[in-house]
């Protein structure tokens, strides 16, 4: 254990500590005389423990928040454990998105189909103009629904667990925290650039919740600053600009994984950003 910090013991820590043990950080807190020490296990968790400590001690809102935090039914020992009862929408699309697995057996069915962004069998989509034709023949024949559905259309059950994991774990704080209209206006957003980035680039042969995906974790990332309140490594935003930037080059296909939907995540991850840029945060 390595000795960090000394304060009073007139200082209540008890709710730092807990705040601490959920984080994962190893600690202990000691007496000695009349004043309590604080330890750690590792000592490359000191600078960011004190940075913490200092706003603990500093802001009582920050306090009030960490203790609400600690006796909340989404919290277990500090960690976002929602149930289904607390995010419902995103509980929905999910289910959703696997019922259609089934249904287009992994996009391998006609019905298939009727969840891309045009019929790839009526128009011809091998170039941009003719794309931009289809695309608008198609929405004029009130087919709208095409702009969101290729959400739904999963080629693999290895896609729709990973997409459903990552929408249940940042999805769900959305709602929680910002509320079902924030989180359906997201969905709507960053669904519709995405998949129509991805249509316009390479045309209606995609599919996958990955550009909602992308879309909420920009989202997520940049609103966080503003008002500190998602739950998540910062070495998540890290992971997926790398892969986005590895699905555009030709290291997936040489590995034999067939090409991704990037300009998808591209889109998603853009239009999520600019949503956070443009829409307030309720500060709570």
């Amino acid at each position: 254990m390595y000795r960090v910090k000394q304060l009073d013991t007139t200082v209540n820590l008890a709710g730092f500590s807990r705040w601490l043990a959920g984080q994962g950080v190893a600690h202990r807190i000691t007496e000695e005389n009349d004043h309590q020490v604080l330890w750690l296990e590792n000592p490359e968790h000191a600078e960011p423990v004190l940075a913490a400590l200092e706003r603990f001690l500093a802001e009582p809102e920050l306090r009030d928040a960490v203790e609400r935090q600690q006796h909340s039914s989404v919290f277990v020992r500090g960690r976002w454990q929602p149930s289904p009862r607390h995010a419902p929408v995103v509980l929905g699309l999910i289910v959703f998105a696997v019922i259609m697995v089934w249904v287009t057996a992994m996009g391998r069915n006609e019905l298939a189909a009727a969840l891309m962004v045009i019929d790839p069998r009526s128009f011809d989509w091998s170039t941009m103009a003719g794309r931009v034709d289809a695309l608008a023949n198609t929405l004029a024949s009130g087919q709208v629904w095409r702009l969101l559905t290729p959400d739904f259309l999963h080629f693999s059950w290895t896609h729709i667990i990973f997409n459903a994991v990552m929408l249940w774990f940042l999805g769900s704080q959305i709602e929680w925290f910002d509320g079902r209209g924030r989180l359906i206006v997201l969905f709507l957003g960053t669904s519709i650039f995405s998949n129509g980035l991805q249509y316009l680039v390479s045309g209606p042969l995609f599919g996958g919740l990955s550009g909602v995906v992308y879309g909420i974790l920009g989202y997520c990332w940049l609103s966080q600053r503003k008002v500190p309140r998602f739950h998540f490594p910062p070495a998540l935003v890290t992971f997926a600009v790398v892969w986005m930037v590895i699905g555009f080059t030709p290291f997936m296909e040489l590995l034999g994984l067939g090409r991704m939907a990037n300009e998808a995540h591209l889109g998603g991850f853009v239009s999520g950003v600019a949503l956070a840029l443009l829409l307030p945060v309720r500060k709570q």
